[in-house]
């Protein structure tokens, strides 16, 4: 079987997968990752950039060989590869948990039981709770729908197309290192610069894909379009801010603003400023949107395999 046919059915099973099970609560493969990344954190942390960077190509390049040799074992079995692709693929998106969680939060909003949102919020995004109202906590939700659309179901699905099954393990690989040490900690200002730097790169590609793709399945193309052209660049990330302003766009509604993160105050500037306020409702309205934008995204890198492979054939 060619390789764009293996990648295609095994990633669709894959989703098929998320979307049946979501992540286990015991034994995730990701989670498992973490804990060896730590082991490894254990052995090599020095308040260095060169450390660092050490961990972070053991960690992703310890991932990336697992999947080349898992890949080249099951090669002569048209099945089995099909099977580790929707293996790997089930295992690095979390598309299904993503919305799980933020229509927990949406209905408790709804039922106007502010502190029941206010203790899910933690489980989605890592904001305080208790500086948010209703609206700033349906704010955060929608925000943390749309960079998470990007980073845990879209981003891989594009590696997964360019890489295979070590595409994917790569990919999943650089971005749970970034959540665990790219941040600007005093432990890891040195420490996680290479694994931020990293996630950086591996997350362009995907998070142009999320933007245009939600401009596309949205509610209004030209509002998102808009939106991701007059404001994307103002955010101080730059995957997250394309991907929030044409979700912002897409939904008419305004993202950013102040916003805390245990007791750190940032002030991020407004994207779509013609939208509206965020509302409860709008939780299940970005929840739809991210699972049509997932879909899409399995579409195109279906098509980008399968174009790729008639040309070279």
């Amino acid at each position: 079987m060619r390789a764009d046919r293996v990648f295609a059915y095994g990633a669709a099973a894959g989703l098929l997968g998320d979307l049946l099970l979501g992540d286990p609560r015991r034994g995730h493969p990701v989670a498992a990752f973490g804990r060896a990344a730590g082991a490894v954190e254990r052995v090599l942390w020095r308040d260095h950039r060169g450390w660092g960077a050490l961990h972070t190509a053991v960690c992703v390049g310890g991932a990336v060989a697992l999947g080349a040799v898992a890949e080249k074992v099951v090669r002569p079995s048209r099945t089995a590869s099909v099977v580790l692709t929707g293996a790997a693929t089930w295992a690095v998106v979390g598309g299904t948990s993503l919305v799980r969680e933020a229509r927990v939060i949406g209905r408790a909003l709804e039922a106007g039981d502010v502190e029941a949102a206010r203790a899910r919020l933690p489980h989605l995004c890592g904001r305080d709770p208790q500086a948010l109202d209703a609206d700033g906590i349906a704010r955060a939700v929608v925000e943390s729908v749309a960079e998470n659309t990007s980073d845990a179901v879209v981003g891989a699905l594009v590696w997964g197309a360019v890489g295979g099954v070590p595409g994917l393990l790569g990919f999943r690989a650089v971005n749970t290192l970034d959540a665990m040490v790219g941040h600007r900690s005093p432990r890891y200002r040195r420490f996680g610069w290479a694994s931020a730097r990293l996630d950086d790169l591996a997350g362009w590609p995907g998070a142009r894909l999320t933007a245009v793709l939600a401009a596309v399945a949205g509610d209004s193309p030209r509002g998102a379009v808009q939106a991701w052209r007059e404001d994307a660049r103002r955010h101080p990330s730059p995957n997250a801010g394309p991907v929030e302003a044409s979700f912002a766009g897409a939904l008419g509604v305004r993202l950013g603003g102040t916003l805390s993160y245990a007791g750190r105050v940032e002030h991020r500037p407004t994207l779509h400023q013609r939208g509206r306020a965020v509302a409860p409702y709008d939780i299940e309205r970005a929840a739809r949107l991210s699972r049509r934008v997932g879909l899409l995204a399995l579409g195109a890198g279906v098509a980008a395999r399968a174009l790729v492979k008639g040309r070279t054939a």
